[in-house]
C-alpha cells in the first residue's frame, strides 16, 4: 500500500436491530482524506484479515467501518471484543471478476446483466462470491439462476 497506514485499536459495536457489526474511525476523516461522506479503504484487521470497505459517514463527524460476519468469524470476535485496524485509504478502481459461465447466464437475461453491471462494487462482489463458494456444481447452478430472479426482484445483495 502506497501511503501511511492509520493504525487503531476500537471495540466492535453492535447495530441495534440488525446482526451488522461495526468500529468508529477515532478521527476525522475530512482531516485524515478530505472528505465528509463515504471514504473507501483497504483494511487489515488482526494483521491477519484483509478487507476492502468504506468508511461510512454516520453523521455528527463520525464515520464508522463495517465488519462483515465473515470477517468476525474469521477474526473469531463479536460484538464487545476489540480489534486492531490498519487501514489506508483505496484508491484502485474496484472491478469484480465475473466467471464465463455466469456472464452466460447473464448474457441470457439483459436486464439483469444491466442491473448488475450497475450496483456498487459491495454488491456485485456479494453477488459472485456466493455463486463460486458453492462447493456442490447443481448448488452453483441454482444459485446462478435464483441471482437472476433476485436482482430482477430489487434486491441488491445477498
Amino acid at each position: 500500500m502506497d501511503t501511511e497506514a492509520i493504525r487503531f485499536c476500537a471495540p466492535i459495536m453492535r447495530h441495534k436491530d440488525m446482526n451488522a457489526a461495526y468500529v468508529e474511525f477515532p478521527f476525522s476523516a475530512v482531516e485524515f482524506f478530505g472528505k465528509k461522506g463515504q471514504v473507501k479503504v483497504k483494511v487489515v484487521f488482526d494483521n491477519k484479515v484483509e478487507y476492502r470497505g468504506s468508511l461510512a459517514n454516520m453523521g455528527q463527524g463520525i464515520h464508522c467501518l463495517g465488519l462483515t460476519q465473515a470477517i468476525r468469524k474469521e477474526l473469531g470476535k463479536d460484538s464487545g471484543d476489540e480489534v486492531n485496524v490498519e487501514l489506508w485509504e483505496d484508491t484502485e478502481e474496484r472491478t469484480v471478476e465475473i466467471p464465463e459461465d455466469v456472464q452466460e447466464i447473464l448474457k441470457q437475461n439483459p436486464e439483469a446483466k444491466f442491473i448488475l453491471e450497475n450496483m456498487s462494487y459491495t454488491h456485485r462482489k456479494e453477488y459472485i462470491r456466493w455463486i463460486t463458494e458453492a462447493k456442490r456444481p447443481e448448488t452453483k447452478e441454482n444459485r446462478k439462476k435464483k441471482m437472476i430472479g433476485m436482482i430482477l426482484s430489487g434486491k441488491k445483495g445477498i
